[in-house]
């Protein structure tokens, strides 16, 4: 992973519309991630078959598990800013209101009503902490994140009820047990139909 700092190493003080500015013309790779995390750019490389595959089988499931009547879409590689943090995630998968989307603003974090993180080895400390701290401190509801880097065991993990930039974990096991997304999902999901990596 390369980490590109708006103005040599982001100062304080540099403007959020400056640091989106650097983004938008980050020159990356096709098929990276550029991000803002904290304050500075960073291009992730394409991730891995495993990695995609992950989040197309969980994009499948979160389709059936949609409440009725839902105006919500699931979407892969949306950009989700996160100001507070100086930050502009681009979760693997989330689920949105459309209206969001259609509004002509960049879309915040808060408005998402689940983020989903599939952690890459290059990158997963930023899943682990940066963005979930950032995600809470947005005041999104639900972060699941799957973690096939967790200490040799592939896990999945939980987060809910965001308060003062801290997430409580609602649930975490391991890749081949099940899971459960609470309403308006509820899902109870298998978690070994996920590739190990």
């Amino acid at each position: 992973m390369s980490a590109l700092a708006a103005e040599s190493g982001t100062p304080e003080g540099t403007d959020w519309d400056e640091i989106v500015r650097v983004w938008e013309e980050t020159d990356a790779p096709e098929g990276s991630k550029v991000e803002i995390i904290e304050g500075i750019v960073t291009v992730s490389p394409p991730p891995s078959e495993e990695h995609n595959d992950t989040a197309e089988l969980l994009h499948e499931l979160l389709y059936g598990a949609r409440p009725p009547g839902a105006e919500w879409g699931i979407y892969q590689t949306l950009g989700l800013t996160c100001p507070e943090t100086g930050s502009l995630f681009v979760p693997d998968l989330c689920v949105v209101p459309r209206v969001a989307l259609r509004r002509g603003t960049r879309v915040h974090a808060g408005e998402a009503e689940l983020v989903v993180e599939v952690t890459s080895r290059s990158n997963a400390n930023h899943d682990r902490i940066k963005k979930a701290h950032g995600y809470a401190v947005a005041g999104v509801p639900l972060y699941f994140l799957l973690d096939a880097w967790q200490s040799g065991r592939p896990t999945a993990t939980l987060y809910g009820e965001p308060q003062s930039g801290t997430y409580r974990v609602l649930d975490s096991v391991e890749y081949g047990e099940e899971l459960t997304l609470p309403a308006p999902f509820k899902l109870a999901l298998d978690t070994g139909i996920f590739p190990l990596s």
